[in-house]
């Protein structure tokens, strides 16, 4: 190839076509029937320029409208230090060997390992892997730990209060591995715990609930571990990575496996993506959890060096051994939420996670006080609540959106899950009160 970074010439097509016993690139397609064929021309817009590009893209970005953001449900509008991409960019990370090769990938390794640790103190759980795509899937995850931990029970109870999102996800896993699911309904917002014992009783491989919960209520589970490992399940908990700088961990709820969303930990909302997930357990479920493992050991001149040390998937060892076929992992963010979490530290972690829940309490209470709103639940909550509007929930949401607000999302029965961050401002919720008072004007 002439050009490394460019397409190949006209030369080169013809060159590769000869190789391989052909005379043009039609022939490749020669085994698609006719009918299915497109003969048409694409609607592609002629070539640019680098500066064209930089113009067309510049006049895409001014159509989008930047709001205030007071919606949560999984994705929160969390501030990002401006150290960030920066230290992203260093060519100890950004040039890091994919990690098979530790002596050549030690940046990579090292980060990766740092990330555990942070996790592994979040959640208060000794053992975690690095890394899942994102919440979701970590929670799928987990419900494949917990019918492959079981031998003789391939139900898994999942409550109702789980982001739906997340549900979507878990239901789609247990589809195409053949685990049975049961859904565990709700009683004002909280998990319906008599439901759920009831359940347990007949057998579970395993129980997955959320904390907060897709409404944003912190739910007692207190005895929940209790009463799944005396039929011998797993309690797994799904957690926003954020809260927990406050919120008891699931290691203190008797958890056997932690997964959720890092997306909280300063990266960016970006329209939904790209997120980390994270995913920890205790040690005798180390060998069942999916992904990889990354430890830190001393080479031969005894200086401190990192290293895969458990890669419990299909590349590493057979296939039929294999705890999951996870390929790869988020690694830039996970290099992302631990530079956030090490530019903050432990006291700055805890005052974000305080001033996100003193703001949406401020919120709540001045929302009830104008006699419009009402609880969805009288459950405690953190930097999230759900409420239900007295007037047109979708004509306050859409005034809201005309003033660069974007107002709670909507439930499934037609309530408000509004959010607040450490972001907010009395001004900024001064102005969501006063177009409350126009629209009931």
């Amino acid at each position: 190839m002439n050009y490394k970074y460019f397409p190949h010439t006209d030369e080169e097509v013809r060159e590769m076509l000869e190789s391989i016993g052909m005379s043009e690139l039609g022939d490749l397609y020669s085994d698609v029937p006719e009918q299915v064929r497109f003969r048409g021309d694409y609607d592609l817009p002629s070539a640019m320029s680098e500066i064209e590009v930089r113009r067309h893209f510049d006049m895409l970005c001014r159509q989008n409208q930047s709001l205030t953001v007071f919606a949560g449900a999984g994705v929160y509008d969390h501030y990002t230090p401006s150290i960030i991409p920066d230290i992203l960019r260093r060519s100890e990370f950004l040039t890091s060997y994919t990690p098979y090769q530790a002596e050549i990938s030690q940046g990579t390794l090292h980060y990766i390992f740092e990330f555990q640790s942070m996790m592994s103190e979040l959640t208060g759980l000794p053992i975690a892997n690095a890394s899942m795509y994102d919440g979701a899937t970590a929670s799928a995850e987990a419900m494949l730990m917990a019918a492959a931990n079981s031998k003789k029970c391939n139900r898994v109870l999942v409550s109702s209060t789980i982001d739906p999102k997340v549900l979507d996800v878990v239901r789609t896993y247990a589809h195409f591995h053949g685990v049975e699911l049961v859904l565990i309904g709700e009683r004002e917002g909280l998990t319906d715990r008599q439901q759920m014992s009831e359940e347990l009783e007949r057998g579970a491989a395993g129980v997955l609930v959320q904390q907060p919960n897709y409404y944003g209520y912190i739910e007692d589970y207190d005895g929940l571990a209790d009463e799944c490992h005396a039929q011998k399940s797993l309690f797994m908990m799904n957690c926003v990575a954020g809260d927990l700088a406050l919120l008891k961990t699931p290691g203190e709820w008797g958890a056997d496996v932690a997964v959720g969303d890092g997306q909280s930990l300063g990266i960016p909302m970006c329209y939904g993506g790209p997120s980390v997930g994270y995913m920890c357990c205790t040690d005798k479920l180390m060998r069942k959890m999916p992904g990889r493992i990354v430890g830190m050991t001393r080479d031969n001149r005894g200086q401190r060096v990192f290293a895969l040390t458990l890669q419990a998937r299909e590349q590493h060892i057979r296939r039929q051994k294999a705890t999951s076929n996870i390929c790869s992992n988020q690694s830039l963010m996970a290099l992302f939420v631990t530079i956030y979490l090490s530019v903050l530290g432990k006291e700055g972690f805890r005052e974000v996670a305080q001033r996100s829940y003193d703001a949406a309490h401020y919120l709540h209470d001045r929302l009830l006080a104008t006699g419009a709103f009402t609880d969805y639940s009288t459950a405690p909550f953190f930097n999230e609540f759900c409420v239900r509007y007295t007037g047109d929930a979708d004509r306050l949401q859409r005034r809201m959106t005309e003033h660069g607000i974007l107002f709670g999302v909507k439930t499934a029965d037609g309530a408000l899950i509004i959010a607040a961050t450490e972001k907010r401002t009395v001004k900024e919720m001064e102005q969501v009160m006063k177009i409350i008072e126009e629209d009931r004007a």
